[in-house]
């Protein structure tokens, strides 16, 4: 295994404040910099670089002599709206959620988190959900024969997956599952962007600390343009493409291709 390359202490920071952020942990504001500068034991610098990185994202709100607050359901929804409007990212699952399930059927799964959370503000407003509903968490890392390939988390509300457990999804593609259990899929909204690999993404991935991955964004509806789940997926690059072709009238034809690498 490769040695391990250290995360810049803000981006530290940054990955742990995203993951309390997720779990709703805000409620009624982060605390001050300066507290923060003495919970993780670093410079104010560090603490201002860290939070600039969550409002560039969109999950904080930064107001002068108010302090840092979760960005609100509401303001979450008109963002996404805005983004909507503008980049017109809906991409329709027709042939691209075929190729995922393919390739998907050509891994192993290893479940590592299988648990309902409340939903958080961010969390609500992504899934159209009140806050606090009943959320299922799932963790998963898949292999190909040349080894890992991705870490991917996904949410979904309790009530579309009262019938799928552990060894459904260790077995079958939870959007499979989703289908089997009556779910007619419609189209998603998908973001493509990087994102260095943390310490226990590492690990699973048998990658070094802060190595470079693609990471996957991709928000699921149904046919009735109700959103059914959200998911992340950090891959290594070296094991995973994902491949579009474009023409010159617009159409867009996209697949994955996991690649099987060996020694």
């Amino acid at each position: 295994m490769a040695t391990s390359l250290p995360l810049t202490k803000y981006h530290q920071v940054y990955l742990v404040l995203r993951e309390q952020l997720a779990e709703g942990r805000f409620a009624h504001g982060l605390p001050s910099e300066l507290d923060l500068t003495r919970q993780f034991d670093v410079g104010r610098v560090t603490v201002r670089r860290a939070l600039e990185l969550l409002a560039q994202e969109g999950l904080i709100v930064r107001q002068a002599g108010r302090g840092t607050r979760p960005t609100s359901r509401n303001e979450l929804q008109a963002r996404q709206a805005l983004q909507a409007e503008t980049e017109n990212p809906a991409t329709r699952l027709t042939g691209l959620l075929g190729n995922i399930v393919r390739v998907s059927r050509d891994t192993t799964v290893k479940v590592l988190d299988w648990r309902v959370i409340l939903a958080s503000d961010s969390l609500a407003a992504t899934l159209q959900v009140p806050p606090g509903s009943k959320i299922r968490k799932a963790t998963r890392s898949r292999s190909t024969q040349a080894g890992p390939v991705s870490h991917i988390t996904t949410y979904c509300p309790e009530a579309l997956v009262l019938k799928i457990g552990r060894r459904e999804l260790t077995r079958k593609p939870i959007l499979q599952l989703l289908e089997e259990s009556g779910i007619e899929l419609g189209r998603a909204w998908q973001t493509l962007s990087a994102r260095q690999a943390d310490a226990q993404v590492a690990k699973e991935l048998e990658v070094a600390v802060g190595s470079a991955l693609l990471s996957v964004k991709r928000l699921v509806f149904d046919a009735s343009d109700r959103p059914v789940l959200s998911l992340h997926g950090l891959y290594r690059p070296d094991r995973y493409e994902y491949q579009m072709a474009l023409s010159q009238v617009g159409g867009i034809d996209a697949q994955i291709v996991a690649k099987e690498l060996r020694a």
